[in-house]
């Protein structure tokens, strides 16, 4: 770097990327395979932005624990050097342990990043994904709960509230499990569905003291760009700005794309650029304009590329142009259910 970043600095952003990823590999044809970051990786490189590198670091056991138990962490671990599928979706290599290790520290150091400043916005750039693991289960290419792990993690650094935005096309039930009693974590997520894996229909809200604090959109297949508009400004942005978070993470998937193989949204790569502006405004407000984008799917390579860049672009810079807005049922639902906790929702 020829220059130091100044606080929130206009243009700048935390990367947390390393060819470790890469050694994650399938033991045969799979979507979810190391040619994903050279996308990314591609996105970063056309993008205005400049970047500052945080160090990747494996997770601690501790780190771990606070959203998966300590028996799975240990079943985990025993599959080192292994190679095959846990499920029909999930596979490991012999490498797979120590990368999913290495990804979800990597975002707890951009979390301890974000929070010591000075640059407020992060691009967390990990293999595997992790949306879908469950306390105690991998699933849907997800070994470990990335996101979850750093937010429970910003909570641990003395953080109260923390936004988890989910926009990848399949809803995050890993991640809406680890947190539904807990009110210090709001989970939100927009996704297709009926749709893999089965979950994230407006009436799954949490529980207990977590009970409002889980927030689903679930849109029919076909939707775009307009719908999306529509489902943030009538739900997520009303949410988010009565919760006031501390800091917005984004489990950012790409594969609600037009061209991604696995769905059949219909996503611009406007979208994701409008998308994170939008979540930026609401982070400047509230979280000292605390922010994160950690990648989760998205399998078209060009679609992945395209969306990452605009997504970068509507974050860091601002830079998105404006979208149509159009109905939906599943918006009309999701309004339903969330007014009961959420005044502002309409």
């Amino acid at each position: 770097m020829n220059e130091e970043p100044s606080p929130n600095a206009f243009g700048w952003a935390l990367v947390v990327d390393d060819p470790r990823f890469d050694d994650h590999v399938p033991p045969s044809h799979h979507p979810e395979r190391p040619e994903r970051l050279l996308a990314v990786r591609a996105a970063m490189a056309k993008s205005s932005v400049r970047f500052d590198p945080v160090v990747a670091r494996e997770a601690t056991d501790d780190q771990l624990a606070r959203v998966h138990s300590p028996r799975f962490v240990e079943r985990l671990s025993r599959l080192r050097g292994k190679q095959g599928y846990l499920d029909p979706d999930t596979y490991v290599s012999p490498h797979s342990i120590d990368v999913a290790r290495l990804a979800a520290g990597s975002v707890v150091a951009m979390v301890d990043a974000l929070i010591d400043g000075p640059i407020a916005r992060g691009i967390a750039l990990l293999r595997p994904p992790g949306h879908h693991a469950r306390p105690s289960q991998a699933m849907g290419f997800c070994l470990l709960n990335n996101v979850a792990i750093a937010a429970a993690h910003a909570r641990a650094r003395g953080l109260r509230r923390i936004a988890v935005v989910d926009w990848d096309v399949h809803h995050g039930n890993g991640t809406q499990e680890m947190f539904w009693t807990d009110p210090s974590v709001l989970y939100i997520s927009i996704h297709q569905f009926p749709f893999y894996p089965g979950t994230g229909d407006v009436g799954e809200i949490g529980e207990a003291d977590g009970a409002g604090f889980t927030v689903n959109i679930p849109l029919a297949a076909g939707n775009g760009d307009a719908v999306y508009a529509a489902s943030f400004e009538r739900v997520v942005l009303p949410v988010i700005e009565s919760y006031a978070p501390e800091l917005i993470l984004v489990s950012a998937g790409f594969d609600a794309s037009a061209e991604d193989p696995l769905a059949q949204m219909q996503l611009s790569p406007a979208a994701f650029g409008w998308m994170a502006r939008e979540l930026r405004r609401r982070a400047d407000a509230s979280a000292q304009g605390r922010m994160a984008l950690v990648l989760e799917g998205g399998y078209d390579l060009a679609a992945l590329e395209s969306g990452m860049k605009s997504a970068i672009l509507g974050m860091v810079e601002g830079h998105a142009p404006d979208l149509d807005r159009a109905a939906d049922d599943g918006i009309e639902r999701a309004v339903k259910a969330a007014k009961k906790t959420w005044a502002d929702v309409d």
